[in-house]
């Protein structure tokens, strides 16, 4: 499993708008081969900062797959012009786990 972790700057006053668009992008990913989540996080201090998670089978599944699809480009022409700067995407791998 891995972990793309992206760190997002939405545009001022853009927020709702983005919102609103990533929720139409997500039936671009959900259909995507190794995919399994996609979460998006609000910054409750800053209505404009955004970390975007998605859990991938493999590395691949998102720079080889998703990334070099029909559907990522709709996926950036939906949600792209929002940020600001361009976010850099990481990858992480679980380590250390616990839940209640």
């Amino acid at each position: 499993m891995i972990i793309e972790h992206v760190h997002l700057q939405i545009k001022p006053e853009q927020s709702q708008a983005f919102e609103q668009a990533f929720q139409k992008a997500m039936s671009l990913i959900r259909v995507s081969k190794g995919f399994n989540e996609v979460q998006l996080l609000k910054n409750i201090q800053d209505e404009h900062r955004y970390i975007l998670m998605v859990v991938w089978n493999a590395l691949e599944d998102h720079t080889e797959g998703f990334r070099k699809s029909a559907e990522y480009q709709q996926w950036k022409a939906l949600l792209h012009p929002f940020y600001d700067p361009m976010p850099t995407v990481e990858y992480y791998q679980p380590c250390i786990t616990l839940k209640k």
